[in-house]
């Protein structure tokens, strides 16, 4: 897998909206801004807005071809070293067509989204080049007021260059703002850390996974990988606001087990469901699952922080993590950029 540099102070990242368009309305162009100042106060980058990215919901989800030219005209500019997302949504799987492999793999440089974008970083993974499952410029940057944590994640994994990082749980757990408007986290304590369900040792791989209900949009399409491209890897999953039941995870895992992918990985990484909500159901689910395809050996470690779970970390996907069940740590055991 090809590394993309690591981010400096004054870099140019381009700004790029692959699902909805909703940030473009009028309405929502506040967090945008609130985003943009943050790229730029907080992190010292040059934000750089793709042609199409604020032309609003109805012309976005119109026009998948001119999302995929900013995402294509965006790795081509060699002045721009970083493409992040603007926010979510549930249509970016339509720009599949428009994808050349080829402009990705030989432009490899940072892409960061998470949820939906999903299907884009299965994108960058058949291009051959490592992406970064995490914030949203219009959603975790837009927020009022980021925390130490949150900041601390973004400059160790794309500004730094580090052999080894622990991704340390928090004790805390974050959910949606109240008042959307206000957009302040609502916090509470959570003292259970990281949850090993089931496993001991250490297990390691390197990552490949999602938001899981892009599961069914990607499974069966070129991006999807097949069963041996799943060999040794470290599953990392979690599930959207939409809160999918424990019967869907059941459903979409069991899919896993019969194409024989629960059978090739190393381990499961699972982020802490929104609000917390089918926490213990989803664990259910998993070990039930593992039993039926006979992997109660499978290292499975939930409660993570990233993507919709808030308070996250940045999830590089095609580097190696290690999961050390006994501790219960997670752990980058290799950069998640390079230096040159």
């Amino acid at each position: 897998m090809l590394k993309p540099k690591m981010l400096k102070t004054g870099d140019k990242v381009a700004v790029v909206s692959l699902s909805s368009g909703s940030i473009g309305d009028n309405k929502n162009l506040y967090r945008f801004e609130n985003g943009k100042k943050v790229l730029e106060t907080v992190f010292g980058l040059e934000v750089i807005v793709m042609p199409n990215a604020l032309k609003g919901k109805e012309w976005v989800k119109n026009h998948p071809e001119l999302r995929a030219k900013d995402l294509m005209e965006a790795f081509k500019d060699n002045s721009i070293k970083a493409i992040f997302t603007l926010t979510g949504g549930d249509d970016t799987i339509r720009l599949l067509p428009y994808i050349d492999f080829d402009v990705i793999k030989n432009n490899p440089k940072i892409f960061m989204g998470y949820s939906d974008t999903t299907a884009n970083h299965f994108m960058m993974n058949k291009a051959g080049i490592i992406s970064y499952y995490g914030p949203a410029v219009a959603v975790e940057f837009s927020m009022e007021e980021n925390i130490e944590q949150d900041i601390e994640t973004v400059f160790k994994t794309l500004f730094d260059y580090n052999e080894e990082l622990e991704l340390k749980h928090y004790n805390i757990a974050a959910n949606d703002p109240a008042d959307w408007s206000v957009r302040k986290l609502q916090y509470t304590e959570d003292l259970k850390g990281y949850d090993i369900i089931q496993g001991t040792g250490i297990s390691s791989g390197q990552l490949l996974g999602g938001c899981l209900e892009l599961f069914i949009m990607i499974n069966g399409t070129e991006v999807w990988p097949k069963k041996n491209e799943w060999k040794d890897k470290i599953l990392f999953i979690e599930t959207s606001e939409d809160m999918p039941s424990p019967d869907f995870v059941k459903w979409v895992f069991t899919n896993l087990g019969v194409q024989g992918i629960l059978n090739n990985i190393n381990g499961i990484i699972v982020g802490r469901p929104k609000e917390g909500k089918y926490y213990e159901e989803y664990n259910d689910v998993l070990k039930e699952i593992m039993r039926q395809f006979g992997r109660e050996d499978m290292p499975i470690l939930t409660n993570a922080h990233f993507g919709h779970a808030w308070l996250w970390h940045i999830l590089p996907m095609g580097c190696n993590i290690q999961i050390d069940c006994d501790k219960k740590t997670l752990k980058l055991v290799e950069s998640a950029v390079s230096k040159i």
